[in-house]
């Protein structure tokens, strides 16, 4: 597609109004300097299907130095490809990034010293093109009000399908993450995905154990942060869990049944999420490793907190979860499997209620436990209080008190004192 598709109001719903005013300020600065400059990626999809968008990005032909100097609250990041971060005072930030062209393998492999950065810049065209999905490769012109598509992204729109630009193969050969978003994006918008594809996925989904951890790390807290039931599915009907869970991964395509319960609990997190309730990192992942993991929740060890964590070391999960971060998740869970065991037993510690991680340990007890996520300060507490009317049976560390021996007086030649 050589000339751009330009959809013109009213034959697209999108109203300034609807754009960030923050975004409309740069956008309009930009322009009033001799610049273009456009809306683009997921904030013109969601405008066009009339949701709210996450972020507002910009894209222009101005250069980093010269967007820089038109915004006082500019700062410049990246080392290869630069970006603009223009701040406002309430704290938000619009990301704001030259059109770029799509450089060759060769030098992408460049170190940033030796590497000319005006190579990495480019026409409209060009940026739109080197994108990875078509409906999330469309421009929106807020001074003429146009929405301007190079790649047929409208229509894939209209159609409800998720389509690669370009050959599929291709692109997911040269950068794996593609097929998630691919996943990601039909999943949450219920969309289909294109022929060519989807067939392209089984091929190639080996080749996301060939990502960094790091990055596969970033992608999977994605899909932890918003809706992420639907994209688990997907990414097990491709078998891909393994390649970014490893063997907890594994276990959930091959063991239906478990699978079940890890998508029970995580409808209930999609729910409370979408009902506005705050679910951290950390009790998603949690929920995630839970049903995995509740089997060794269910036995009796001195020392849970370091059978849990063995068990994440030694799970050969591709992704690279923090070490903070699994230590955070195992003293939830750990949390969590006492807490149902008090239930049983009557026997809990209240010195447990002191600790930090005892506020999410309870929130996800309820969750996991009772399937519903608890009512605005509602705790483990009085649910235990309820259970045993009595009190509960104090559990206390026994502690071995070594007595010591008496000494006979000085002189003394008879036989020693009993201790």
């Amino acid at each position: 597609m050589n000339e751009p598709v330009i959809l013109q109001s009213p034959a697209h719903p999108i109203s300034r109004r609807d754009v960030d005013p923050d975004a409309l300020r740069v956008i309009f600065r930009l322009h009033h300097s001799g610049f273009l400059a456009y809306l683009t990626g997921g904030a013109v999809r969601d405008l066009l299907l009339r949701r709210p968008p996450k972020d507002f990005d910009v894209v222009t032909d101005a250069r980093p130095g010269q967007i820089r100097k038109r915004f006082a609250n500019c700062y410049i990041i990246g080392r290869r490809f630069r970006l603009a971060h223009v701040r406002f005072p309430d704290g938000k930030t619009i990301e704001v990034a030259t059109f770029r062209r799509t450089i060759s393998p060769g030098l992408e492999e460049t170190q940033p010293s030796e590497f000319d950065p005006h190579l990495l810049y480019g026409t409209p065209a060009e940026d739109a093109r080197r994108r990875d999905l078509t409906i999330n490769a469309l421009f929106y012109d807020a001074v003429r009000n146009e929405v301007i598509d190079y790649v047929g992204g409208t229509a894939d729109l209209e159609m409800k399908r998720v389509r690669v630009i370009g050959e599929p193969g291709t692109r997911y050969a040269e950068d794996p993450v593609r097929i998630w978003r691919v996943l990601r994006h039909a999943s949450r918008l219920r969309f289909e995905i294109d022929g060519p594809t989807a067939e392209a996925i089984p091929a190639h989904g080996g080749l996301l154990s060939t990502c960094p951890g790091a990055r596969l790390y970033e992608e999977l807290n994605k899909d932890l942060l918003l809706e992420t039931g639907p994209v688990f599915d997907a990414l097990r009907k491709f078998g891909l869990l393994r390649k970014i869970l490893g063997r907890p991964g594994e276990i959930y395509e091959e063991d239906g049944p478990l699978y079940a319960r890890l998508r029970e609990l995580l409808l209930l997190a999609d729910q409370a999420k979408a009902a506005g309730e705050d679910l951290s990192l950390e009790d998603m992942y949690a929920l995630v490793f839970w049903p995995w993991l509740e089997p060794l929740c269910g036995e009796f060890h001195p020392d849970l907190a370091k059978v849990l964590g063995d068990a994440l070391f030694e799970a050969g999960m591709r992704t690279t979860i923090p070490r903070t971060m699994r230590a955070n998740v195992v003293q939830i869970l750990s949390l969590v499997s006492q807490m149902r065991r008090a239930l049983r037993t009557g026997r809990w510690r209240h010195s447990l209620e002191r600790l930090s991680h005892y506020g999410p340990a309870s929130r996800l007890f309820i969750l996991i436990d009772q399937g519903r996520f608890p009512e605005e300060g509602e705790s483990f507490g009085p649910q235990l209080a309820k259970a045993f009317p009595g009190g509960p049976r104090l559990e206390k560390r026994r502690r071995r008190r070594r007595r010591k021996k008496r000494r006979p007086p000085e002189g003394f030649s008879g036989p020693a004192p009993s201790s």
